[in-house]
């Protein structure tokens, strides 16, 4: 453990921050399993509002530097593509 105040206080952020950071990721896992699983039933209208939600979150991460912006683009294709074969053209 840090001895001096500054470290003991930048000790307590980094806990704080990666509390925060590991919420927000699993935030991300669970919103793409969810469009997964709709796009997996066949439900295009709940698909489509999952994959709202989904890449809010991704885009999110992506700006706040929790994931690299590049990554949260590539899911949310990935999912918009899933989505993208539920409805007829």
């Amino acid at each position: 453990m840090a001895n001096h105040p500054s470290a003991i206080k930048r000790h307590r952020q980094s806990r704080k921050r990666r509390e925060a950071n590991q919420a927000a990721k699993a935030r991300i896992r669970t919103v793409a399993r969810k469009v997964e699983s709709t796009t997996a039933t066949g439900n295009a209208e709940q698909a489509k509002k999952d994959l709202y939600e989904a890449s809010r979150a991704l885009a999110k991460a992506g700006s706040k530097g929790l994931i690299h912006p590049r990554t949260a683009s590539r899911r949310t294709s990935r999912l918009a593509k899933k989505v993208a074969k539920l409805s007829p053209a």
